[in-house]
């Protein structure tokens, strides 16, 4: 009996060990848990938030920051593809938010859960590739135009895309080397949407854009500001932010929308689908969706705002900024990029790249 009662006493020392052990366990996943729901993981493009809203957002909510950066859509789109990621919001642009969300990599947002929707310019929501805002919300907005110095070409040369092609302008403009902006932009001069999946438009528009060879000085991405404010080049194909602070380093520079197309496009807020901290990716969209908050991440980042209640704390140099923020009739005029589908998306590349190839052959 004394052996039995021994080993009986052994026994629920050991369960009451296993016990305590368990529950510290479960103390401590529970405890990295909790730390891990105060903290959210943001994946964005670099030098695309005021570093200081990320510290003012902890010291409001208690939530810490993780933020990631990413330099294109592609990229992001491969991280969140791939699994194993736990970021909990993400800013892709207009058609990848429609693949994202056909991939069934977003989470469909719950508006209950935002405060400020009624802020947001009505012109950007309830866009064809995310219907109602089901899967985003606009960040930043912009449009692709035409960059040029005023001492050498007048605005009236470069009303249209079309007048790019002109004598005038040879070895002088500058394009983008991306495909859709740049294929948009053949297809735009022929008449055509800049989203059309016509082939046969499609293969018209690399035409097109070879006969520009004898006009085009380079083709480049970041690169084309600094050429144009250094004067090798007095016309590109541009975005507006882009446009606008080679402005505000040469007072010479402008920027017009082409009267035969140009584009609106979003860059915008999202929910991946296996975020772990929805709760703080909320807390982040609606801090950022505040008015005072959006007026500095907009001085700060030098984009244009979709938070129309953010202008009343903007300084008059922004809002009069015809580059940054054209006419309303203009905005409802130009095209949103839409989402392509794959055969489509792979014809715009090949015949980009083809296109490419004639312009360094001379146009052949």
């Amino acid at each position: 009996m004394k052996k039995i009662f021994l080993l009986t006493g052994i026994i629920l020392i050991i369960a009451a060990g296993l016990g305590l052990l368990k529950w510290q366990l479960m103390t401590s996943e529970q405890a990295t848990t909790k730390g891990q729901q105060r903290v959210v993981h943001i994946y964005n493009y670099g030098s695309y938030i005021d570093p200081a809203l990320l510290t003012k957002f902890t010291q409001q909510t208690g939530y810490q920051v993780s933020y990631e950066t990413y330099d294109s859509n592609e990229s992001m789109m491969v991280k969140l593809q791939q699994g194993g990621s736990n970021y909990d919001l993400v800013f892709p642009s207009e058609p990848f938010v429609t693949k994202l969300a056909q991939d069934q990599l977003l989470a469909p947002l719950d508006h209950h859960k935002i405060h400020g929707l009624s802020h947001l310019d009505p012109l950007l929501l309830n866009q064809n590739f995310d219907p109602h805002n089901h899967y985003s919300l606009p960040y930043f907005w912009g449009t692709t135009g035409i960059m040029y110095n005023d001492q050498y070409f007048s605005k009236d040369d470069v009303a249209t895309w079309q007048k790019l092609w002109a004598p005038k302008m040879k070895d002088q403009v500058m394009v983008i080397d991306a495909p859709r902006e740049s294929m948009g932009m053949g297809l735009q001069a022929l008449g055509y949407s800049e989203n059309d999946a016509n082939p046969a438009h499609i293969a018209a528009a690399r035409q097109k854009l070879a006969a520009l060879a004898p006009n085009v000085k380079a083709i480049l991405n970041d690169e084309i500001r600094p050429y144009v404010n250094a004067g090798e080049a007095n016309v590109a194909v541009a975005y507006s932010g882009v446009a606008d602070y080679a402005h505000s380093l040469n007072p010479h520079i402008d920027y017009v929308i082409p009267k035969d197309g140009g584009s609106v496009w979003t860059d915008n807020m999202a929910i991946p689908k296996n975020a772990k901290n929805q709760a703080g990716a909320y807390a982040f969209i609606n801090f950022l969706l505040d008015p005072k908050n959006a007026a500095q991440n907009a001085v700060y980042v030098a984009y244009s705002s979709p938070n129309l209640a953010a202008k009343k704390y903007l300084p008059n140099t922004i809002t009069t900024d015809k580059i940054l923020y054209p006419k309303r009739h203009t905005l409802k005029n130009i095209e949103h990029y839409q989402n392509l589908s794959d055969n489509t998306v792979a014809a715009y590349s090949d015949n980009w790249l083809a296109a490419k190839m004639a312009m360094a052959n001379g146009g052949k």
